[in-house]
């Protein structure tokens, strides 16, 4: 599986290396994280500030974080009318208690105002500036996200990237720079040559027992292979795997199908659903599909932002 200790040390000497200025030292905060002897060295070598040995295996350093990201403001229109609001604070100070023995689950999609979620088999065409900034401040949030196959194949997914100043803010957060990224499909059906598969940042193929062994050892030089079910994905077995391992929070952005069985199995806790000003008509799918959940699931309005016509709503399970 991953380490998100280990993982975490090599990120933050990554950073070290990287020739982004750091924040002023107003800005430096402890950190306790996995260090081995090995590591103390390197951190040593490339002149890490400030390291001191706590026990055989754990270090805390001091690592920068920088108070708030600055970016485009936009106006809150619910719960109460606030000009200038920063998305990134928005959404980095919302409360995502762990559910169960399981993650927080986002799901962030967009639409156009008559419910498509794809021109031309891409959702891209939908967006604009603010949508941009709303989907980057959303992903600066979880652990771990989860994609669809099919969904990465037609947006042409890579590894997940965040600004120099969002990844020492996570960190700060003891979380790694970079969210991981899950790709779930069960058919493994897609090429071990896709960009998506950066020796960088591996990703985690989620697929079943029975999953294509050809296709399975073709993979398996380029992601981990966590297996969650026999014949189908089980999707709280891939949550309570990934918990076991330090994701608190999961990022789901679809496809449609993917989305539905999250709604079947009623492991939504968060929508994010932004609505672009535009109708599309044809045969785009709605943001779930192939579901067959009867049972209406509740939900509560948390949050809507505006801008330029964009509507990016915030909506909470009800349980």
């Amino acid at each position: 599986m991953f380490a998100l200790k280990e993982t975490k040390t090599k990120a933050i000497l990554d950073l070290q290396r990287a020739e982004t200025p750091l924040p002023p030292a107003a800005f430096l905060t402890i950190r306790r994280i996995a260090c081995g002897r090995k590591e103390d060295e390197l951190c040593i070598s490339r002149g890490f500030p400030r390291l001191f040995p706590q026990s055989p295996m754990t270090r805390c350093v001091f690592v920068p974080t920088i108070p708030s990201i600055s970016l485009r403001g936009m106006e809150q229109i619910f719960p109460s009318p606030v000009d200038n609001v920063n998305p990134m604070d928005a959404y980095a100070s919302d409360m995502r208690p762990t559910v169960a023995d399981r993650p927080w689950v986002m799901c962030n999609m967009i639409s156009s105002v008559d419910g498509a979620v794809a021109i031309d088999g891409v959702s891209g065409g939908l967006g604009g500036p603010g949508d941009k900034v709303v989907f980057k401040a959303i992903r600066a949030v979880p652990d771990l996200i989860v994609v669809a196959s099919g969904t990465a194949i037609a947006e042409n997914y890579r590894k997940p990237q965040t600004s120099p100043e969002t990844q020492l803010v996570r960190i700060e957060r003891g979380q790694l720079p970079f969210p991981r990224l899950a790709i779930v499909t069960r058919s493994l059906r897609i090429e071990p040559t896709h960009r998506v598969f950066d020796p960088t940042a591996r990703p985690m193929i989620i697929t079943t027992a029975d999953a294509d062994p050809v296709a399975r050892n073709a993979l398996e030089p380029v992601a981990d292979i966590v297996v969650a079910g026999e014949r189908e994905v089980d999707l709280n077995t891939m949550l309570t795997t990934v918990r076991s391992n330090g994701v608190k929070t999961v990022l789901l952005e679809g496809g449609p199908t993917l989305n539905g069985a999250f709604v079947d199995a009623d492991l939504v806790d968060e929508l994010c659903l932004s609505f672009a000003p535009m109708m599309l008509g044809g045969t785009s799918p709605r943001i779930v599909a192939a579901s067959t959940n009867t049972v209406p699931r509740g939900f509560r309005l948390d949050r809507i932002l505006h801008d330029e016509g964009y509507l990016f709503h915030r909506y909470l399970r009800t349980r």
